[in-house]
């Protein structure tokens, strides 16, 4: 493997070890040691930068099952290296930031590191993989770790509820991306992404692209938050603070942004493509600022900016598909909606991490994040309260921040899409601006109550008297809030060297070495202009009139809310599960084998007679003589004298006589292996069935027990003999496919070095089948183990 290999495993392999340096170091904070991988991987991405500025791209491959085509290729290009110095350069912060928010006497700091470390090289995984098949198994990965982190409170009933609403909405997605991947895999006959984007104009017209395309943004939707999939993310701030500064700002909630934006060039030129990334972006949008206003947690109104800055950036993604259908890059306007979706990607991370921490450290310090109870904070903490304007004033987009600029693109993307003459834009196109412009003016609104709220106004009572930071938390937001006002001061620092090669990575056909990206504080007097005097002025007027207009909010009741929905459908859901178990789950085996064998006779049965497949070839039957028909009848005439046997004892010798007679079938087949085999198999089976017949409870009557005649078992066993016997036939008689036996016969001596086939087949062509069999029969053992203590254990506590 390849040092790029290594970089993204290096946080697995740390995790391994944290649960060691957490045992025998305790006087230090783990964090400390773990704070030196993201900063290490931060510097080793960055050796990118100056060949991804180039165009190049950096691939390297391991190979995994190469028979399916699945390898384990990572490339770092434009849009990659991004993401790959976001997650780990706020992952270094968010570390830093937590030594400090978190007490090692109080938490388990091995558990939250180890988390922390799948999460970060989970996606990392994600955002370098080229390969479909391993990029959705560290997607789900991502699922699975946030979880834990969202969860790691877990004696709060809260954060159990968001761990489990955030895990059920997002692996919902996913599945559904994985299904996408597979008819994706179908069309193009490959996993690689890069492979896919060269056949993207063969693909568009396939009848399997836009359920592959729907199916692909399911995923992508439930992952970054997108209406209605948003609602996991408000409840997943029970997470502490350095995982939601780090999870819901920066990283897992941008990977469905990186999807759309990675799979842009394979399916853009579609307008299904272009109208539900835009349409759910900007809805998103409205949603989440409208949302946000009435919260008063101050995670809480994060949260739904963070659901309504997603969506922000989605409806710039999808307006940017828009430039696949012009010819001329360097007039092209409707690419600097791409331009914009990348900076406000980069701008988002960096003003929403600073506000998340500054609401962590107001709950830290004053023990409330309830804006009701805050206020006159900013005498008493005044470090805090200057990064909290950095950030505030950023995300509301106000100048010289870097959210003004990159929401000045924005507003000039939404109005220079009424200039598209594509998709019926003339008709609906006016909303675009419309929607932005009223969502913009909610922005700004919650944007001043997450600063003006806490800081001004008079200090209240509180139970724990508040007090700055110690410097130690304050670090990385500062950090943050720097590089707000420098990427707001000096924009270009970025176009260049990170937002060009991204954007390239996007939109790889319009690829030109004369287009640069060059962001400026003023164009002129253009429309944007005048829609930010008015969201400001619009906003301020809003924001002191707050409660004379904030009773809308309870127009529409809590119980007609998508989290209401979700709520009863989930105890809908187990109620009608619980229903459907207590009348099949019955306790008798009896009824569930009748289950199971109807199912099988009507199921198979029935795909018999619709495909009519059933075949029946006597051409290619094996020869047969006397003594094959003599084993068969002994074999039939056990089989039946067991149905009428009187006694456990004669029912165990017929069926041992029926295994035995079997072996000596495959000594008459010269399979003598399998005689073996078969007659160990039944000496075991037969004394084991003996010592299961001596443990048996005596019958109430003391005789021998009687069996009674049942008509529907007797014909659920005919029936089940008769579709296995002619689904058997069917198959010997109608075969697709040569007989794979004769290359275990020439390759078995020569590949695996032995003489046994069938050995060889066990162990070394299917050694991998082998081990998982073992496996499970090794859960099944410790599984009824596990229930035989309960079992011990419940009759002596009852005892």
């Amino acid at each position: 493997m390849s040092l790029l290999h290594w970089a993204v495993l290096s946080p697995f392999l740390l995790a391994i070890l944290i649960p060691f340096l957490y045992k025998y170091l305790r006087r230090i904070h783990t964090g400390w040691f773990v704070l030196i991988l993201p900063v290490l991987l931060f510097s080793y991405f960055s050796r990118f930068i100056s060949s991804t500025k180039q165009g190049e791209t950096i691939t390297e491959r391991a190979t995994w099952i190469p028979s399916l085509g699945i390898h384990i290729d990572f490339y770092v290009d434009g849009l990659g290296l991004l993401f790959a110095l976001l997650i780990t350069g706020i992952g270094s912060l968010v570390i830093l930031y937590s030594i400090f928010y978190l007490s090692k006497e109080k938490e388990k700091l091995n558990q939250f590191y180890v988390f922390l470390l799948l999460f970060m090289g989970a996606m990392l995984g994600v955002v370098l993989s080229d390969n479909l098949i391993v990029l959705y198994s560290f997607w789900e990965f991502t699922s699975l770790s946030s979880f834990l982190l969202i969860g790691y409170w877990n004696e709060r009933e809260r954060s159990r509820y968001g761990a489990q609403k955030s895990l059920l909405i997002t692996v919902f997605g996913g599945l559904s991306m994985l299904g996408g991947i597979v008819l994706l895999s179908i069309m193009g006959n490959t996993y690689s992404i890069r492979e896919l984007i060269a056949q993207s104009s063969e693909l568009l017209d396939h009848p399997l692209f836009i359920p592959a395309l729907l199916l692909i943004l399911l995923g992508a939707f439930t992952k970054s938050a997108q209406f209605p999939f948003h609602i996991w993310l408000p409840d997943a701030m029970e997470a502490p603070t350095p995982v939601s500064a780090y999870l819901h700002s920066a990283t897992m909630v941008k990977a469905g942004i990186y999807l759309v934006a990675r799979l842009s060039p394979v399916f853009a030129e579609s307008g299904v493509w272009f109208w539900l990334v835009s349409i759910a972006g900007l809805v998103t949008l409205f949603w989440g600022s409208f949302s946000a206003v009435k919260q008063t947690d101050l995670k809480g109104i994060l949260a739904f900016s963070t659901v309504s800055q997603l969506g922000l950036i989605m409806s710039l993604l999808g307006i940017g598909a828009a430039a696949l259908h012009y010819d001329t890059l360097g007039d092209n306007i409707y690419l600097a909606a791409t331009v914009a979706a990348v900076f406000h990607l980069i701008n988002h991370a960096t003003f929403k991490g600073s506000l998340f921490m500054v609401a962590g450290i107001i709950d830290h310090e004053t023990g409330t994040r309830d804006i009701r109870k805050l206020g006159g904070l900013m005498q008493l903490m005044p470090i805090t309260f200057t990064v909290a304007i950095i950030g505030a004033f950023s995300m509301a987009g106000l100048p010289p921040f870097n959210g003004f600029l990159s929401k000045e693109m924005f507003l000039a993307a939404m109005v220079n899409v009424l200039e598209l003459d594509i998709f019926n834009m003339e008709t609906w196109g006016v909303l675009f601006p419309v929607v932005a412009w009223v969502a913009s003016v909610f922005t700004f609104i919650y944007s001043m109550i997450v600063v003006l709220k806490p800081f001004t106004g008079k200090l209240r009572h509180l139970d724990k008297k508040p007090h700055e930071a110690p410097i130690g938390m304050l670090i990385s937001p500062i950090i943050l809030a720097s590089l707000v006002l420098v990427f707001g001061i000096f924009p270009n620092l970025l176009s260049s060297s990170i937002i060009e090669p991204a954007v390239a990575s996007i939109q790889p056909s319009l690829a030109d070495p004369d287009y640069h990206v060059h962001i400026a504080f003023w164009h002129g007097f253009h429309p944007e202009v005048w829609m930010t005097i008015g969201i400001i002025v619009v906003g301020i007027i809003l924001y002191k009139t707050l409660s004379k207009w904030n009773g809308i909010y309870r127009i529409v009741p809590d119980r007609f809310s998508l989290n209401s929905l979700y709520d009863h459908g989930l105890k809908g859901m187990e109620r009608s599960a619980s229903t459907i178990m207590k009348f099949l789950m019955t306790g008798s085996i009896r009824n569930y084998l009748l289950s199971i064998f109807l199912f099988f006779i009507l199921s198979l049965g029935f795909s018999l007679y619709w495909k009519d497949a059933f075949v029946l070839d006597t051409g290619n039957f094996a020869p047969f003589g006397v003594y094959e028909v003599v084993l068969a009848a002994i074999i039939v005439i056990g089989s039946i004298a067991i149905l009428f046997a009187k006694s456990r004892l004669t029912s165990i010798i017929l069926l041992g006589a029926v295994g035995y007679t079997i072996s000596l079938f495959f000594v008459l087949l010269r399979a003598p292996d399998l005689a073996l085999t078969q007659l160990v198999i039944e000496t075991i089976s037969v004394a084991l069935f003996l010592l299961c017949f001596f443990h048996l409870p005596l019958l109430a009557s003391r005789k021998e027990e009687r069996m009674t005649f049942r008509l529907n078992n007797a014909l659920i066993s005919i029936g089940v003999g008769v579709i296995v016997t002619l689904i058997a036939l069917s198959a010997h008689s109608n075969k697709l496919f040569a007989s794979i036996s004769s290359y275990y016969l020439e390759n078995a001596y020569k590949e695996a070095g032995g003489k046994n086939v069938v050995n060889v087949i066990l162990v070394d062509f299917r050694g991998l089948d082998t081990m998982f069999e073992i496996s499970v029969l090794s859960i099944a053992a410790l599984g009824i183990f596990a229930m035989i203590k309960l079992r011990l254990t419940g009759r002596k506590d009852k005892s």
